[in-house]
């Protein structure tokens, strides 16, 4: 019987708990089942993961098992190199309904990937034929479609409850307004879904302001009732994906508010970084340290929605609503109309340089710390949508990539935002 994530995720979100995951992967089997281990025994309610390694996503499945063998460490778990009894035999008696765990993948063309998921028992992970293709590839976004089409196809039809959490929401992880984030997710649960696969979540990365992050979750789950209310959903939020805080105390306090935003917002899942990541992989007891704060800090009633938010929720609304349509009405074959979107600029990721990525759109940080757009390119957004227009210069880029660590390895006490 699978279906472990979603029943899990559901049940503790009908009693009100946070479920908190961390992004871990190591290239041993022993390695990652005493990693696994460390967090199965912890006594608040988390999600395993196995992290493939960089290998195994673009196809490498020789040189980890060389590594390995010569006692050098991996960046992930090497799924496709190891034999299915291994990692079997790895998440024996703790994979479950009380402990699910998830394949994080990074790899736009992932079929080799999705099939050892499917040998090994699982059937949950992540990505999506956008969101794994433009940041981390050059392959052609028509050649990924089509692959991920395929492995939807696998994974619905070869398990019970086969469960894909579209990354769309963490666009190359910082400066793209939640809007165009918040259209790609929804977008890519769309193509899942036509696809076979039924059991979703949505990403959304936590931004520069707490207040838009509010509102564009609050827009991201309305779009999600409207698009895909046949589909079992959920929304997990991702401790900010930019560059992060270089000072333990300032890593500690973004932790610390993205577990708040995710309770405070209704998200069902949280994925946590850990303090030290801007310098090194984490060990198992960073990780381990991370989820204890994360889920401490989580607890509680959640804080009261505001009009700033309300706002904020309305314009992203507007937005994501435009671009979905948009792509929707452009072909019956979802895939195809991805690939067409792209191609005319209709959807166009701001400083992606993927080739099928127009890069006429650019993102800016305005005055109140929110993510407005700079240049919308052709993207069919409503009219006076955003703040455009603002040219951007070299200083002003590098400015914002550090905007978030900056402030937070500044402040003592960080300041409410106003909402």
């Amino acid at each position: 019987m699978g279906g472990h994530l979603d029943r899990f995720v559901a049940d503790c979100a009908r009693s009100g708990r946070l479920v908190v995951q961390p992004r871990m992967g190591f290239g041993s089997p022993a390695a990652m089942r005493a990693g696994l281990a460390r967090v199965a025994a912890l006594d608040f309610p988390v999600v395993g993961t196995l992290t493939l390694d960089s290998y195994n996503r673009i196809g490498d499945h020789v040189t980890p098992l060389q590594r390995l063998a010569a006692g050098e460490e991996l960046n992930g778990y090497p799924l496709v190199s190891h034999p299915v009894a291994v990692t079997t035999a790895l998440l024996d008696e703790l994979y479950g309904p009380g402990f699910p765990v998830q394949l994080r993948h990074g790899t736009a063309l992932p079929l080799h990937v999705f099939r050892r998921l499917i040998e090994v028992g699982l059937d949950a992970t992540e990505g999506g034929p956008v969101s794994y293709c433009l940041p981390y590839s050059r392959i052609p976004l028509a050649r990924a479609v089509a692959e991920w089409a395929e492995s939807c196809r696998l994974l619905g039809g070869e398990t019970e409850a086969g469960h894909i959490e579209s990354f769309g929401g963490c666009m190359l992880g910082q400066l793209c307004p939640p809007s165009l984030l918040i259209a790609i997710a929804v977008l890519e649960g769309c193509f899942f879904r036509q696809h076979g696969v039924r059991h979703l979540s949505l990403s959304y990365a936590q931004g520069t302001l707490e207040a838009q992050d509010r509102g564009a979750i609050m827009a991201l789950r309305a779009l999600a009732d409207s698009y895909l209310g046949d589909t079992t959903w959920h929304v997990v939020l991702y401790s900010y994906m930019g560059l992060f805080p270089r000072t333990p105390d300032g890593a500690t306090r973004l932790i610390r508010d993205s577990a708040r935003l995710a309770r405070d917002a209704g998200c069902e899942r949280l994925i946590v970084k850990t303090v030290s990541e801007a310098w090194q992989i984490p060990s198992v007891s960073e990780n381990v340290a991370a989820l204890r704060l994360a889920a401490a800090e989580s607890a509680g009633p959640p804080a009261p929605g505001t009009r700033v938010e309300r706002e904020f929720r309305d314009e992203i609304l507007a937005e994501a609503r435009a671009l979905i349509d948009t792509v929707l009405n452009l072909n019956t074959d979802i895939g195809a109309a991805l690939v067409e979107a792209f191609a005319r600029g209709l959807l166009d990721i701001p400083f992606c340089l993927h080739a099928d990525n127009h890069a006429a759109t650019t993102c800016l940080i305005d005055e109140r710390g929110a993510l407005v757009w700079g240049s919308r390119g052709s993207l069919p957004l409503p009219e006076g949508s955003g703040r455009t227009g603002r040219a951007l210069t070299s200083d002003q880029l590098f400015t914002m990539l550090n905007h978030v660590a900056s402030r937070y390895d500044a402040a003592r006490e960080l300041a409410v935002d106003p909402r």
